[in-house]
């Protein structure tokens, strides 16, 4: 069951249009990047560090204000209908910060709580993905009391609850062992199988070039080279698309 409602058949879930972002004045972030996925993309967002990766995310999910450009989600625009555009998308950043004071089921039952999942299915929800990711005993503790892993784990359920249209993830496999990361893959691919769509960077290439439908990657602000994966990998390893278009803009 969906919970974000979308009744006008949009296709396109993300569209970043001619997106600027400076600090300062002085320093350019994101330099009028524009890229667009659609609804059943899982879609790899690649670069070095500093490249503009965790910016672009940020402005995606309204953090930052954009200084150029748009960004809209499945039509809605992120700086006129924010509410909207949150209600429809889930963002794990790189390294979550969320409340120790709280249990584990405390925590997500307030997720749950601002997204107005109801009783009935927040309860099966969180029984099935805690359950999948080996928490669920651990729900009654203290989230202080948790490794990382059972944190970042506890963080990505919460994405989960609503079934996001949209979910963003910085660098979504930091931190789990590789049981949860193949779970999390798993989780990934449902989630787009049922029309939503995955926007997520990582530093790790062999996973994208496994996982994901589409890949950009961006240096210097800029988006150097975007494609399916199919077509980019189609004589090489990504590894070696990566190093050979981050080779040409050093040159250039």
């Amino acid at each position: 069951m969906k919970d974000w409602d979308w009744n006008d058949g949009q296709d396109v879930v993300l569209a970043v249009k001619h997106l600027t972002k400076t600090y300062g004045g002085a320093k350019t972030a994101v330099d009028d990047l524009s890229l667009t996925v659609h609804a059943g993309d899982i879609y790899g967002f690649i670069g070095h560090n500093g490249a503009g990766k965790t910016t672009t995310i940020k402005c995606i999910v309204g953090i930052h204000d954009a200084d150029r450009g748009t960004i809209e989600v499945a039509g809605k625009d992120v700086r006129s209908d924010p509410l909207a555009c949150k209600r429809a998308m889930a963002y794990i950043p790189d390294n979550p910060e969320i409340y120790e004071y709280l249990t584990g089921i405390q925590y997500l039952n307030f997720i749950a709580d601002v997204y107005q999942v109801s009783g009935k299915e927040r309860e099966a929800r969180i029984r099935k993905e805690t359950e999948d990711f080996g928490i669920y005993p651990a729900l009654g503790d203290l989230i202080s009391t948790y490794s990382h892993g059972m944190k970042q784990k506890l963080v990505v359920t919460g994405a989960l609850i609503h079934r996001p249209r949209l979910l963003v993830l910085d660098e979504p496999f930091v931190g789990l062992d590789p049981e949860a990361s193949l779970i999390l893959r798993e989780k990934m691919h449902a989630l787009c199988a049922d029309g939503s769509a995955i926007f997520f960077s990582t530093h790790v290439l062999e996973v994208a070039e496994k996982l994901c439908s589409r890949i950009a990657v961006i240096s210097g602000g800029k988006l150097v080279t975007e494609g399916s994966t199919e077509e980019l990998t189609r004589d090489k390893s990504l590894e070696d698309v990566f190093m050979e278009v981050i080779g040409h803009v050093k040159a250039d």
